[in-house]
């Protein structure tokens, strides 16, 4: 470890000026303005690649923002690891929250200030430097591969297509992610599933005008109350959802790994203090934590119909909206659940009222075994860094083009994220400690080194 350590402080200064480039290109993926500022960002990676080692670095096309591919193919029998990382980033706004500018990076308080500082500049840029610490070295045992996307940040909608056509250059043992957070600075966590997500919007229609509800009110069926007792009908008082064979895939979390899991700290006053709610709410039978990271779940994300300005208006509408999602877990297929939400919503309308459901998006869940050779390589990196054996971790969240590459590449993914909670990755004021930044760095060469062993087994 000395000598990674060295490493880091002789060159700390120049790795910082250089993730500072790259993050002051406003690589915004979701604003058309910015598509110039995409291909910057694409040569930014091409040119750190072939910097820090890579045999060689090209920018490709995609149906939409270009993609930045990189290797060093060290022998065709050593392992092979393809690191994942987006070049792309959320929107800044609102602009008027931020206490810097958020495209010009600043250390303070032992944190880079900055959009893109974790999510994922910052932690995808680790990666480039662990890579070039092993070249220099000449420690590097494994064939390492980069894909950096533009599109993360908006649902990757063109990577499926990429991975498709270019299905023999991708090939590899395991999919290296770092985009995903720790959960505290001194608690190591590897996150080994995501859930999935399938999205609809709800339109349900009663009259062909607004009626007065005075003279139609108890007469004609009120859109809003019928929109609001079908949701009602969606899960039970157990936190259960009644859609038939909701349930049927879902892939049941093993006690050993629910074990390890409840290692995690986490304070439950502390946490409906945090939210100023007395009770927390869901599937009866299992925590807090579990409920938002190994079971399924339904929400409404808005509803909306009639009369919502000032004052009263005694109105019958003619029409009710709602939004919303389930977020599956491992074995959940979205368009399986698409089709069953569907049919089960339009079987429990009453005759009185007409039901349109739109399915907006969605995408798989992901499950990353324990015992995987990629996933014992992160533990025994993160152990030796920190000091302590990583918790596996369920996350709430979703990446769909993690499932996408086991799809189309039939690869694992591990997911070795170095962010926290307190980052503000989406939000003004994004953050990275220099310690994790630096911790990440230290951590990522030990894995290579860890799989490589792993892989000979």
């Amino acid at each position: 470890m000395n000598e990674i350590n060295k490493y880091v402080e002789t060159h700390e200064k120049r790795f910082l000026e250089e993730l500072f480039e790259l993050i002051r290109i406003p690589s915004i993926s979701s604003l058309p303005a910015h598509k110039p500022d995409m291909y910057r960002a694409a040569e930014k990676w091409k040119e750190l690649l072939l910097a820090a080692g890579a045999d060689k670095a090209i920018v490709m096309e995609t149906d939409g923002n270009p993609v930045t591919y990189g290797e060093k193919i060290i022998s065709p029998d050593a392992p092979t690891v393809m690191v994942y990382a987006h070049m792309d980033v959320m929107p800044v706004d609102p602009i008027e929250l931020w206490n810097t500018n958020p495209f010009e990076p600043v250390v303070k308080d032992g944190k880079i200030w900055a959009r893109g500082a974790d999510d994922d500049k910052g932690q995808s840029f680790m990666h480039a430097k662990a890579f070039e610490y092993l070249v220099q070295s000449g420690q590097l045992e494994c064939n390492v591969k980069f894909l950096i996307e533009g599109e993360e940040e908006v649902g990757s909608p063109n990577l499926p297509a990429f991975c498709e056509k270019h299905k023999d250059m991708l090939q590899a043992d395991v999919i290296l992610v770092s985009d995903t957070s720790m959960i505290a600075r001194d608690v190591p966590s590897i996150t080994t599933g995501l859930r999935g997500l399938a999205y609809w919007q709800v339109e349900v229609t009663g009259p062909n005008v607004d009626l007065h509800s005075g003279l139609f009110g108890g007469a004609v069926a009120n859109p809003i109350n019928v929109l609001s007792k079908m949701i009602a009908q969606t899960m039970d008082e157990d936190g259960k959802i009644l859609i038939p064979g909701f349930y049927d895939d879902v892939l049941e979390v093993s006690e050993k790994e629910r074990e390890m899991m409840a290692k995690a700290p986490f304070n439950l006053e502390y946490y409906k203090k945090a939210l100023n709610i007395e009770e927390v709410a869901g599937e009866k039978g299992y925590t807090t934590n579990e409920r938002t990271g190994i079971r399924p779940t339904f929400d409404v994300c808005g509803i909306w119909g009639g009369y919502t300005g000032e004052g009263a208006k005694t109105v019958l509408p003619s029409k009710a909206y709602a939004k919303i999602s389930t977020r599956l877990v491992p074995n959940q297929k979205h368009k399986k659940i698409e089709k069953l939400f569907v049919d089960y919503f339009e079987s429990i309308a009453p005759k009185s009222v007409k039901v349109k459901v739109e399915y907006l998006h969605g995408g798989p869940s992901y499950v990353c075994p324990i015992d995987l050779p990629a996933y014992k390589a992160a533990e025994k990196a993160y152990k030796e860094i920190y000091g302590k054996e990583p918790i596996p971790v369920r996350s709430g969240g979703s990446i769909p083009i993690i499932a996408t590459f086991e799809e189309i590449l039939g690869i694992k993914s591990v997911l070795m994220g170095f962010g926290l909670g307190s980052d503000a990755i989406h939000s003004p004021n994004e953050n990275f400690p220099l310690e994790q930044f630096f911790n990440g760095i230290r951590t990522i060469p030990l894995f290579y080194k860890y799989f490589a062993e792993e892989m000979k087994k």
